[in-house]
């Protein structure tokens, strides 16, 4: 069952990046622990935008915190998204496979929207579980449509690329959910 193969291949594609989203989360809860520390750097220095600069780059220096180290899984999986997408798009080995239930064929949409709106459901909930490192409300905004946004693109890509995202999105779920209690034990 190729739905199946898109599976194991999502799990050990995400277990082998596994040690980057390690580093990416705690460094996203060092960020978070410093964010009074960067907000009061930002008042004191409001005048002297070098200044806080240097007093910023310092103070991550001496926290060991990186503040793009959020970004590292996601370019990571940037590649093997474009190139699902686009297997999905021209492999006539996924026409007409089905999967299970309702999913008749891996190569076309969702007919019912289930795992698209699964995978923008589990991208609400892996949002809600990572640290928060900003303080701009702005930005807290943007970053809090972004699952609805990706919904919204998800309703017409194939099946077996909605599904592999609602996979990936489920295996960070549980990644946060180990990292979370491995911090509070």
């Amino acid at each position: 069952n190729w739905g199946l193969a898109i599976i194991v291949i999502t799990l050990l594609l995400r277990t082998l990046i596994l040690p980057v989203g390690v580093y990416s989360f705690r460094s996203m809860k060092k960020m978070q622990k410093i964010q009074p520390k960067l907000q009061a750097i930002k008042e004191k220095y409001k005048n002297d935008a070098q200044k806080a600069n240097q007093e910023t780059l310092l103070l991550l220096r001496s926290e060991k915190a990186n503040p793009l180290s959020g970004c590292i899984p996601a370019l990571m999986q940037l590649p093997i998204f474009v190139a699902f997408f686009s297997m999905m798009n021209s492999s006539f080995e996924l026409y007409m496979q089905p999967f299970y239930f309702w999913i008749h064929d891996l190569s076309s949409k969702d007919p019912f929207y289930v795992f698209p709106i699964l995978a923008g459901a589990a991208m609400f909930f892996q949002m809600r579980l990572t640290p928060t490192t900003t303080t701009d409300p702005a930005q807290a905004k943007i970053m809090s449509m972004m699952p609805l946004l990706f919904t919204v693109f998800m309703l017409s890509t194939p099946s077996g690329l909605a599904l592999y995202m609602f996979i990936g999105s489920l295996f960070s779920i549980f990644q946060q959910l180990i990292f979370m209690k491995e911090k509070t034990t």
